[in-house]
């Protein structure tokens, strides 16, 4: 097969160690070095300058949980095209599995151009979704605890007449409240 990055690396990625491949082809002839880092940012940063002195252009790392956004953040600062691989979409081939065998798999199928990247947000992005996320999270907590508010005055014997969402409050705020909001920091009324 026709080699598209001569000069590449392969990162698999874990909670405590990265093992790295750095797979280089010279006229026909593949040289292969690997190396394990732990994941603490010093190590990382010796893992970038590592990769950098190698002259890799481009990285390929697995997304397993959330233990590559560190290893990204770090080399997405260098000069690198780095590339999210689906672990799904890079499973090896059954057997002996071993961590040095997984980076050099990823590094050879990089090389080749077989990997297809996963989708990775802007930091702006990011931080919009993990604020949603936390967002979405506090109105179910708000939501079980107005229910099992309700309960237990129903268990009391306490019947309410009115919708269980007015024991703590109103559902809607005033309109003026959603005014001054929206006059103190226009575009972002969905949050105010």
């Amino acid at each position: 097969m026709e080699v598209l990055y001569p000069h590449c690396a392969g990162l698999d990625v874990h909670k405590n160690t990265v093992v790295a491949c750095v797979r280089h082809t010279v006229d026909g002839t593949i040289k292969r070095e690997v190396r394990t880092f732990k994941t603490t940012t010093k190590e990382l940063l010796a893992l970038s300058e590592w990769l950098a002195a190698e002259g890799c252009t481009h990285i390929a790392m697995e997304a397993t949980g959330v233990y590559w956004k560190p290893v990204w953040h770090i080399l997405s600062d260098g000069d690198f095209a780095l590339v999210l691989a689906n672990a799904a979409h890079v499973k090896n081939v059954p057997g002996r599995k071993t961590d040095v065998n997984d980076a050099t798999w990823l590094a050879d199928l990089l090389a080749h151009g077989l990997i297809r990247g996963s989708f990775v947000p802007d930091q702006q992005t990011q931080e919009m979704r993990d604020l949603l996320r936390t967002r979405k999270q506090l109105v179910r907590e708000r939501s079980r605890h107005v229910q099992r508010l309700q309960k237990t005055l129903e268990d009391a014997i306490i019947k309410l007449n009115w919708p269980s969402w007015r024991i703590v409050g109103s559902r809607r705020r005033p309109r003026s409240s959603a005014r001054r909001c929206a006059a103190a920091s226009p575009g972002i009324t969905a949050f105010c």
